[in-house]
């Protein structure tokens, strides 16, 4: 139903369904002329946002509605259904919010012309006055100092910001690099000069942190020159685990960790042979990428199947049997003890079961190590695994000095306040904002339940809770159908989820996770799922 009026108020309105069509908690997708509009009824009362997702564009029809809030079946991106403002993520931007009327049992939805085509909605920020003598330096270019800069600027700090990045480009869509890593550098770059120009937010690209004196409050840079900060966060992430075997310095040994990496490992696989070192979430995405491209691709893992640890042998199998008809061979329970070349030019990968394998490329995708080396002095925590240890406001234990993302360790919420590190996008985006608030002064703890993805030859596969330790999977649906949920178990709690294929059930789970519901084994092991799909 669409009978669409322009008016002389410079809207379009339309009539989009009747006032009995949706009941509370309902929601429903409309168009007013060619934009697609999420009607939703809460509280006896209706409401009109954007209809897609400002992360991806995806249909957030498909995806989970609990109370006010909708979450993305996709990423798990969260907005509120009464304002349209973001509340999870990832993501930066907000949702449109539309006017809506309800006249003699019609419902009513109004845009102006001037924004139908608008898909997102910026928040409103102010940007730096000269006058106030204040500096929030963040270190790192990647999504929470971006977050936390934005977050500043949007809560009315007026003062100097700066994001400090070893990076050739300003922030960017980092997990794209290793599903698509011939992608365009515009197309993934997170905000344009000029934005970041407008908000005053200085972005200082190939440049590096080497030491924090935080009783000076200086950071000494790696061309001699030293900045004051007032507060400083700590959000450089994790770096690639380098190969520790003879040839790894060869010409054609790549880690992938910039944008240069991913167009330089493009560029040495397409019509070549490409070996893979590491199963998990990189090594399998790069593999999935070039199985197409390269003229043969080879995944060499220590475990009997990909994502062995992290997603169970089920999954894994899965995944291997996928990759393996589209031309990607596996050596599994195998390792690499040395990398053979030719006049410096990588040319074979000796297995310990002693099998030698061509190579023109190889690519290592075995793990990362927290990039906090420069804190060395400046009695900064970080645990043994050199993360850097906040609590839940994002605090380091030095006044005026927090951390966020991959590099750190922090109290995760929906397991009793375990400390964890997490390489999550979204946690990243989530510890930057929680960052900003608590700069400024107004306490946030960080709740947000971990939402993840990784994407095979096109098809997703969606994780939310954190699963170390469990000791059981339940799955719904079935593995070897390539259509399931599974719940990971600990100690007769769901204490994670995975689907594939199997939309938004995930979201739904992230959702309860979020209110803080303890799922049981019992719950999940029932035939009936419709608490689950509430």
């Amino acid at each position: 139903m669409s009978d669409c009026q322009s008016e002389d108020s410079g809207e379009v309105t339309a009539l989009v369904c009747q006032e009995a069509d949706l009941k509370d908690g309902e929601m429903k997708e409309v168009s007013v002329e060619e934009q697609k509009v999420l009607l939703v009824r809460t509280n006896g009362q209706y409401s009109a946002v954007g209809g897609r997702c400002s992360h991806y564009g995806a249909p957030l029809i498909k995806g989970v509605l609990v109370g006010d809030r909708v979450r993305c079946p996709f990423h798990g991106a969260c907005f509120s259904v009464t304002t349209g403002d973001i509340e999870d993520y990832p993501g930066l931007d907000s949702l449109p919010k539309y006017k809506v009327k309800v006249q003699d049992g019609n419902v009513y939805v109004s845009i102006n012309k001037e924004s139908l085509k608008v898909t997102r909605r910026v928040k409103e920020m102010c940007t730096v006055r000269p006058e106030v003598a204040h500096t929030s330096l963040l270190i790192g270019g990647g999504p929470a100092s971006l977050v936390c800069a934005e977050q500043l600027r949007q809560n009315n700090y007026h003062g100097r910001i700066i994001i400090i990045t070893k990076d050739t480009l300003p922030p960017f869509d980092k997990p794209k690099l290793s599903k698509a890593l011939n992608v365009d550098s515009s197309s993934i770059i997170l905000r344009s000069a000029d934005f970041l120009h407008q908000c005053g937010i200085e972005v200082w690209t190939q440049k590096e942190v080497v030491s924090v004196n935080p009783t000076e409050k200086t950071a000494k840079l790696s061309d001699n020159t030293s900045l004051r900060y007032d507060q400083l966060l700590v959000a450089t992430g994790c770096r690639s685990r380098p190969l520790n075997c003879p040839g790894k310095d060869l010409k054609g040994v790549k880690l992938l960790q910039n944008y240069e990496d991913a167009k330089e490992i493009h560029s040495l696989g397409v019509g070549r042979k490409a070996v893979i070192i590491g199963a998990s979430f990189i090594g399998m995405e790069v593999a999935s990428y070039l199985s197409d491209k390269a003229a043969s691709v080879i995944l060499v893992g220590s475990s009997a199947y990909p994502y062995e640890r992290s997603l169970g042998p089920e999954i894994g199998k899965m995944t291997k049997e996928m990759l393996e008809e589209h031309n990607v061979r596996f050596y599994m329970n195998d390792s690499v003890v040395e990398i053979r070349g030719e006049s410096g030019q990588v040319k074979g990968v000796v297995l310990k079961s002693g099998l030698v394998l061509e190579a023109d490329l190889v690519v290592a995708g075995i793990g990362v190590i927290p990039n906090s080396d420069f804190l060395a002095g400046s009695g900064v925590e970080v645990d043994s695994r050199k993360a850097i240890v906040v609590d839940k406001f994002m605090r380091t234990n030095i006044p005026d000095i927090y951390a966020a993302g991959d590099v750190t360790s922090f109290p995760l919420t929906i397991r009793g306040d375990q400390r964890v590190n997490i390489g999550h996008w979204q946690m990243s985006q989530a510890h930057g904002r929680v960052a900003a608030l608590n700069m400024l002064k107004k306490p946030t703890e960080i709740n947000s339940v971990p939402f993840f993805w990784t994407v095979l030859l096109g098809k997703s596969i969606r994780y939310t809770g954190y699963a170390e330790g469990y000791t059981e999977i339940i799955f719904k649906g079935k593995v070897e159908e390539r259509k399931f949920l599974a719940f990971y178990i600990k100690d007769e709690v769901v204490v994670a989820g995975a689907s594939f294929m199997f939309d938004p059930l995930v979201a739904q789970l992230a959702e309860l996770m979020a209110a803080g519901q303890r799922i049981t084994k019992t719950q999940v092991q029932a035939e009936d799922l419709s608490w689950l799909q509430k």
